[in-house]
């Protein structure tokens, strides 16, 4: 069986691949915090979000190309294929977010923004965390749904920002009679909230890909 073995497909690196992917979703998450400080390099932060994403892409491609030509797994095929669809989803969030920024010429941001963006930037942390314990499932199931479920937390109190960030838009903008400003301020929050809930998208499939090969 030895040489049968040997010209069989050897199983891709795919939690390399997935912490590579991770990656990018950290190094998005820092750019899109500090881009909501404001200020004159806006544009270029925005930029480079978006090389992110490109990056972000290549992985996703890399890792659908190892899927098909891989024989041996390191567990289900559709698993894989989700897990990189939803890691790829939030920094394609994050993009989209600084493309309303740009779309929208926005200069200032609101506090409650900044909060939500730290928030974005601990679930991307955590997601590192758990990538490379997918190398092995058994033993570090424990941490993994600990990290799992600190994202879904992460995500629960981005919704409680984000309603007190509305409120406070609403408020303000009332105030000062600038209708679109409250348009414009909402679909940022409404891009940001989508972020948060790509990455408890992500944790939802670790705990599926845990809970499936225990």
């Amino acid at each position: 069986m030895r040489w049968f073995h040997a010209l069989m497909p050897k199983e891709e690196q795919f939690v390399e691949l997935f912490c590579r992917h991770a990656e990018t979703l950290i190094e998005g998450a820092k750019v899109l915090r500090t881009l909501l400080e404001g200020g004159p390099d806006i544009a270029e932060h925005c930029a480079a979000i978006s090389r992110h994403e490109e990056a972000a892409d290549a992985v996703a491609r890399d890792t659908l190309l190892a899927v098909r030509r891989t024989f041996i797994t390191p567990f289900d095929r559709g698993d894989i294929k989700e897990l990189a669809s939803s890691l790829d989803d939030a920094i394609d969030q994050m993009q989209k977010t600084a493309k309303a920024i740009t779309l929208y010429e926005v200069k200032t941001f609101e506090p409650q923004m900044r909060e939500m963006a730290d928030v974005i930037v601990r679930a991307a942390q955590l997601t590192v965390e758990a990538m490379p314990l997918l190398a092995n499932l058994r033993q570090n199931a424990s941490r993994l749904n600990a990290l799992a479920e600190a994202i879904t937390k992460e995500e629960d109190q981005a919704d409680q920002i984000y309603d007190r960030g509305i409120k406070a838009l609403f408020l303000a903008r009332r105030a000062d009679n600038d209708p679109m400003g409250f348009i414009v301020g909402y679909e940022i929050y409404d891009h940001l909230e989508k972020v948060v809930d790509r990455f408890e998208d992500v944790a939802n499939r670790v705990s599926g890909i845990v809970i499936e090969n225990l």
